[in-house]
């Protein structure tokens, strides 16, 4: 088992760049060099598919003489590693697949874009299960990522290759996505912090679709105040992405001066049942003491549909991939294989272009949509989709303001050591239903078991990530080093 190098803070490194204590040159030279570190060889971490040193060199260069008089960008300097789901200029954008191997698209996603805007350099290309699909980073045609802290372990999925490259100390920010807990679950795994988003709060102009109505880009960082600085960069109104919310977007990181005294967290007895590991249910009963001794009620509440979510998702995401996916058949980008007739060139470019995971999905999602069966099934799980949604605005509405939960029922497992693939979605039993309901949600250390870390999740009402934050500084401040022993 091994720890990280610390990194510099987003907001440090800003500092430093704005008052020329250190060049983005300089800064990009010491996240390269400890990529070059983990990321190569047999027993290397396999963060990046894509990272091209001399155009990163270039670019810092380049960011260093935009640099003027006026006030800096909130992330200028700081490298920021992208998943490859989410569209660049320069690096492929390839979904972790063997279908888009190659593929460069011709224009940059709008959170890429506000990156550069804020001063942030967009660091290579992170690897992730093949378009999203997967809990642990083992379902990429370039092979697993391991874990920073447990290299023989996962380091979650789908994010896993951002959430290893901020854990293992190469850059301070990430970029991730979320459908069913791709963030929150590999930052719990990782040891960090990671987001999702209110729907609609960031922009999915760029992000390569799986299931639309669940798809969020979200992102990783080492710290809360990290998070909270990328979020506030890339959040707000899109006029590319018609589902962005034309709403003010606040400057999450000075949530940190906001107090939690007389806030009230909720526990939702669902996510605390009897087969909880006892040592994960006692790092949140810590968690709640700490907000406790903070002036925070703690208030038991109830999210009856909970136990709904894993079979309505692996419907519904499903469904929205075998629709979303069908545009990948050889004849307008990424690999064509021939075949005999067009339907043979289909055929063979989809079942050599998809891995397993991928082919699965869709064959489930198009059963679930075919004639006969869409009301028994894809409508059913919308109509049950509605009461998950309705159990959050209830318990919101009635006066609590933040939730917290464990991230996840485990640690990290060890790479190859789940099989079924319905273990495997069980990974994401807590998150899930924060996508279905489309509320923010956050995922923070709060300790370790077997030196293996574990997260605490918060959940808010819709565009309540503000609470959020302010819960997560005041818990990340009082437990202090406990949360990473």
């Amino acid at each position: 088992m091994t720890e990280p190098l610390p990194t510099a803070s987003a907001a440090a490194l800003r500092e430093q760049t704005a008052s020329g204590h250190t060049t983005s040159a300089a800064t990009v030279d010491r996240a390269l060099a400890r990529a070059r570190q983990v990321n190569a060889g047999r027993d290397g971490l396999n963060v990046f598919v894509a990272l091209d040193e001399r155009f990163l060199r270039k670019h810092a260069t380049v960011s260093a003489a935009q640099l003027t008089d006026t006030e800096p960008g909130l992330l200028l300097g700081v490298p920021v590693a992208i998943k490859d789901n989410i569209a660049t200029l320069h690096h492929p954008t390839t979904c972790g697949s063997r279908i888009l191997g190659g593929y460069v698209s011709p224009y940059e996603a709008t959170v890429v874009r506000r990156l550069r805007d804020a001063g942030a350099l967009p660091f290579g290309k992170t690897n992730m299960d093949e378009f999203a699909m997967g809990s642990s980073t083992e379902n990429s045609a370039y092979g697993p990522t391991r874990n920073p802290l447990a290299p023989d372990r996962v380091p979650g999925g789908s994010s896993g290759g951002s959430a290893a490259a901020v854990a293992a100390g190469i850059v301070p920010i990430a970029l991730g996505s979320e459908t069913g807990g791709s963030v929150r679950q590999p930052a719990a795994f990782c040891g960090i912090v990671g987001v999702k988003p209110t729907y609609g709060r960031v922009s999915r102009f760029g992000l390569v679709a799986f299931a639309s109505s669940l798809d969020q880009v979200g992102l990783f960082g080492a710290t809360v105040d990290d998070a909270a600085r990328a979020l506030h960069t890339i959040a707000g109104r899109d006029p590319l992405d018609s589902t962005s919310a034309d709403l003010p977007v606040p400057e999450y990181h000075l949530a940190s001066a906001r107090p939690v005294k007389g806030m009230v967290i909720g526990r939702p007895k669902e996510y605390f049942p009897d087969s909880l590991d006892s040592r994960i249910r006692a790092r949140c009963d810590v968690a709640f003491d700490h907000l406790r001794a903070l002036g925070a009620e703690i208030r038991d509440v109830s999210l009856p549909h909970t136990d709904l979510a894993i079979p309505v998702y692996y419907i519904v995401a499903p469904a929205e991939a075998s629709s979303n996916l069908a545009r990948f058949d050889g004849v307008r980008y990424g690999l064509r294989l021939e075949g005999d007739g067009l339907r043979g060139m289909y055929e063979a470019t989809r079942s050599n272009g998809f891995g397993p995971e991928v082919t699965r999905r869709i064959m489930l999602g198009t059963y679930v949509l075919s004639a006969g069966y869409y009301d028994a099934y894809y409508r059913k799980a919308q109509q049950v989709r509605t009461l998950i949604a309705a159990d959050f605005t209830r318990v919101f509405a009635s006066g609590v303001d933040v939730l917290f939960t464990p991230t996840t029922p485990t640690p990290a497992f060890p790479i190859g050591a789940i099989s079924d693939p319905y273990e495997m979605y069980l990974s994401d039993i807590f998150t899930a239903t924060a996508n279905l309901a489309g509320v923010p949600a956050m995922s923070q250390p709060i300790g370790r078991v077997d030196g293996l870390p574990v997260g605490g999740q918060l959940m808010a009402a819709h565009f309540g990530e503000e609470k959020m934050f302010t819960v997560a500084y005041a818990l990340e401040r009082a437990l202090g080093a406990g949360a990473s022993v």
